[in-house]
């Protein structure tokens, strides 16, 4: 049977980016769909302002221990270049289009929700970013993908003049970013199992999205968001591992398991900061490691689950003998330092 988020899919050609840290709703064609249909996409918009608001609670809790910022607004973004000629029009009528890139939502309590913009406000300026403007081919996401770097390289600390259009009227209103940690959030849709982390975005597969509950979500996307704060791409990059279907053999294991426990103790604390329980994380690795990671799916590039349970027992209850937040833990340190492919030193065994 195909999933609710498989018919999501609608046509549309490829993201919508979340500004600060820029989360995306990445959707794959997937066959017919009633593009017509207002109530499909409502959930594409829903399901998109879920993921964005995790991404924006990780990545504003945990301001001190990111040493990459960006201008945090709590804006989602969409463009009408996203949808194809059969449902382009319906999406312009929708969703209110009057410029080439719109908000589709707006974090609850972010400086964008603050400042009074709202879902399907055309944008006409931001700061010094001029929307109509920027580069980029039609029916591309190009124009998109600009308007996000854009906004998030501006002063993190500085006030943001933003012009909207909101039923054709022109609309002025000033927004106070905050500094976030700098990573992209973005939901695949597929039917598997993948989340990744690249150094620069999170990504989650939409049956997480589908199935699980947000602290489970949270638990997740913390681990990976992690790998990005840690650098752990450019450090694997760095000892000339090989990725995909390789990284369970030879030299490449010892490397992705010590990131997988470095990513696996630093997400709950991420979690933590963000004010999640951390025990949701244990709760997430008991349901989906018998099922999903074990056996003959589990790869050799990764911890037992198991193990993994009894690793995030041991850290998380350091974390609940500490009240302060945000806590900024040892791993921390790991940064700064080489990967060695001692993995065995952070791993805590089942008994």
């Amino acid at each position: 049977m195909v999933s609710s988020f498989a018919k999501l899919a609608l046509r549309l050609r490829h993201f919508v980016p979340f500004l600060g840290a820029s989360a995306m709703f990445a959707l794959v064609p997937t066959g017919a769909v009633a593009a017509d249909d207002p109530a499909m996409f409502e959930s594409v918009r829903q399901a998109d302002l879920r993921v964005a608001t995790i991404g924006w609670r990780l990545a504003s809790a945990n301001v001190a221990l990111c040493d990459r910022l960006e201008a945090g607004t709590g804006l989602q973004l969409h463009t009408l270049d996203q949808f194809d000629g059969g449902s382009r029009e319906d999406a312009r009528v929708h969703f209110t289009f009057a410029t080439p890139v719109a908000i589709e939502g707006v974090v609850a309590g972010s400086p964008a929700e603050i400042a009074g913009l709202k879902a399907d406000d055309s944008l006409v300026r931001v700061g010094s970013v001029d929307i109509a403007a920027l580069p980029g081919k039609p029916m591309t996401t190009d124009r998109l993908v600009a308007a996000q770097l854009a906004i998030a390289a501006l002063p993190v600390d500085a006030p943001i003049a933003v012009e909207v259009l909101r039923g054709g009227a022109p609309v002025r209103v000033t927004l106070q970013p905050i500094p976030v940690c700098k990573s992209r959030f973005e939901m695949r849709i597929a039917r598997d199992w993948g989340a990744s982390a690249d150094g620069t975005m999170v990504q989650i597969g939409s049956r997480f999205v589908e199935e699980y509950r947000d602290e489970w979500l949270a638990a997740v996307m913390a681990h990976e968001f992690s790998h990005n704060i840690l650098r752990h791409r450019e450090k694997l990059e760095a000892r000339g591992v090989n990725f995909g279907m390789l990284s369970g053999f030879g030299k490449n294991v010892k490397y992705f398991r010590q990131t997988e426990l470095q990513a696996d103790l630093l997400g709950v604390y991420l979690m933590a900061n963000a004010n999640y329980p951390v025990r949701a994380a244990i709760d997430f690795w008991k349901v989906f490691g018998p099922s999903k990671a074990g056996g003959i799916l589990r790869s050799r590039s990764h911890p037992s689950w198991r193990d993994r349970v009894s690793t995030l027992e041991a850290e998380i209850a350091k974390i609940e003998t500490i009240s302060a937040r945000p806590i900024v833990p040892a791993v921390l340190t790991d940064r700064a330092v080489p990967l060695d492919g001692n993995w065995e030193r952070l791993i805590v065994r089942q008994r």
